[in-house]
């Protein structure tokens, strides 16, 4: 079980964006330091009922991971506090979560929002879709190129809020000094490829330019869903002639700038 301590020290920058096709934001995003923990759900549903869905699935998160609640089994608190709300109308939402101890994190997820390990030579998907595209690209019978355009590359099979059975998806490891934790929404992984991504973070200035650029990117590649996301990186500790901690994004892009 990781620890909830006050000492994680980590740089964060998060961006949320309604998109260029929606007309209200159903993503929500949760920033919670002292529990070393962050979140993006995207909802679903009529009415704004997503929008509903999404706040109430943080919500329960991050009460349930204060009370000392394993992130998987909170997630799964947060699932039987939507379908009690929902009263049978349908709404619901797919989440994506990371609790940091230090350097070591755990994420969780269900759906289609994922999870990226990113450093200045690669990017790697820490989560897995559950959706329909993913199970036939794990079958062999679709590529990853053809699902991003596919008439079914928005089924999902599992969400929050659908039924009383819920896979959650979990992983664990140690964030490097010179890499980042990205979490999205589908609004900025269906709009950019990995490398895409990828490259708009190495080329970032800041972590917050890395959001601004990753968002603005989406956008500018259709922007039709709503776009989240949020960059983590280890906390640099200030060198003695600085007042100022130095950006991770120092040691992430100083390979590129040889």
């Amino acid at each position: 079980m990781l620890r909830t301590p006050a000492h994680t020290m980590l740089d964060c920058a998060a961006l949320s964006s309604p998109g260029r096709v929606r007309d209200h934001n159903e993503d929500a995003m949760l920033d919670c330091p002292a529990l070393g923990l962050w979140a993006i759900a995207d909802g679903m549903g009529g009415h704004q009922r997503g929008e509903v869905a999404s706040a109430l699935a943080l919500q329960k998160l991050q009460e349930e991971v204060a009370q000392g609640e394993e992130l998987g089994d909170a997630i799964h608190t947060a699932n039987q506090a939507i379908l009690q709300a929902a009263d049978g109308e349908g709404m619901g939402t797919t989440l994506v979560a990371a609790q940091f101890d230090g350097a070591l994190y755990r994420i969780a997820w269900v759906g289609d929002s994922r999870a990226y390990r990113v450093s200045a030579n690669a990017i790697e998907a820490l989560s897995h879709d559950h959706s329909w595209v993913q199970a036939m690209i794990d079958a062999g019978q679709l590529d990853a190129d053809a699902a991003r355009n596919h008439p079914r590359r928005n089924v999902i099979f599992q969400c929050l809020g659908r039924e009383e059975s819920l896979e959650v998806g979990e992983a664990s490891g140690t964030l490097q000094p010179d890499e980042v934790l990205l979490l999205c929404s589908d609004g900025l992984s269906g709009e950019l490829t990995d490398a895409q991504i990828h490259e708009q973070c190495v080329t970032a200035v800041s972590l917050e330019d890395m959001v601004v650029q990753l968002v603005h990117r989406a956008n500018e590649a259709g922007g039709r869903d709503n776009i989240s996301c949020i960059v983590l990186g280890l906390a640099m500790p200030p060198p003695p002639s600085e007042s100022r901690p130095r950006r991770l994004l120092d040691k992430l892009l100083k390979p590129l700038k040889q």
